[in-house]
């Protein structure tokens, strides 16, 4: 019987943009994972995220108990939610994989608190480009054809961005579409970025944690590794891309996934394969 595996998707892309990093996890994995973070009127995105880690808690609690172990697997967002939901699923989950989530701590907290009481995190985060984001198309090809000029979504693996044209925008009732993930649950989401809590809830655990990141991540520069590196050891791993590298390269985010899930799983395997660190 698979593993079950939860993923929790980036700010702003919803589930249906992972597709194919799940389906290339079958059939060792059963993926799964909630849909939208934020767009439950019952669970707003608030200072510190709890309704958001309600969410997520009440999705895996709801889950059947059907694989022999429980993953959490997270990505930016998804990766923070995940660590602060594991607080309160333990013993049930088996381990965390945090995919291009550094840990943020030191100066970059409170740089993170400084920029949220000032307003100056709109320069820390991209919070003025989630503002102006289009929100319309008369369809799914022009809808495409808009992320495809793009050169950050130029990167993405053709068949994701087909997923992000079809999944991350929905019929908006008028015959066109729309962005599935609200522009403006986007925005209160990065407005209210935990950071103590989350290397709190990171020190505290009892369950191994694994980071892949991508090697070309702006997010991993500016935060930096020091935090990231002290909880999860040698459990660290890359892949070639941006932060939104599993939207590049999906395949070899699931090989990488399946690789880091095995070494929490036996320990010498982590030891015996070689470390794919950063030059």
């Amino acid at each position: 019987m698979p593993d079950t595996l939860v993923l929790s998707h980036a700010n702003g892309f919803p589930l249906p943009v992972y597709r194919r990093v799940l389906e290339a996890l079958t059939p060792e994995f059963d993926g799964t994972g909630v849909p939208r973070f934020g767009h439950d009127p019952s669970r707003p995105p608030t200072v510190g995220w709890p309704y958001l880690v309600d969410e997520l808690v009440e999705f895996v609690n709801a889950l059947p108990r059907l694989g022999e172990r429980l993953w959490l697997v997270g990505h930016s967002l998804g990766g923070y939610l995940s660590l602060l939901a594991a607080e309160r699923l333990h013993p049930r989950v088996a381990g965390i994989v945090l995919l291009d989530s550094p840990i943020i701590a030191g100066i970059s907290a409170a740089a993170v608190r400084l920029g949220r009481a000032t307003g100056l995190d709109r320069w820390m985060m991209p919070l003025e480009a989630t503002r102006q984001r289009r929100r319309h198309w008369p369809d799914i090809e022009a809808a495409h054809a808009h992320y495809a000029a793009k050169p950050a979504f130029a990167r993405w693996d053709p068949r994701v961005l087909r997923d992000y044209a079809a999944h991350g925008t929905t019929a908006d009732g008028r015959g066109g579409r729309e962005l599935l993930f609200d522009r403006d649950v986007e925005f209160r989401i990065y407005r209210s970025l935990p950071t103590a809590r989350v290397g709190d809830a990171a020190r505290r655990l009892g369950i191994p944690v694994a980071f892949i990141g991508g090697r070309r991540s702006r997010e991993v520069r500016s935060v930096g590794m020091a935090a990231t590196r002290a909880l999860v050891g040698e459990r660290l791993s890359w892949v070639e891309g941006s932060h939104l590298f599993p939207m590049e390269r999906p395949d070899e985010t699931a090989a990488a996934l399946r690789s880091a899930i095995a070494g929490m799983r036996d320990p010498a395997v982590a030891t015996a394969a070689p470390q794919r660190r950063r030059a």
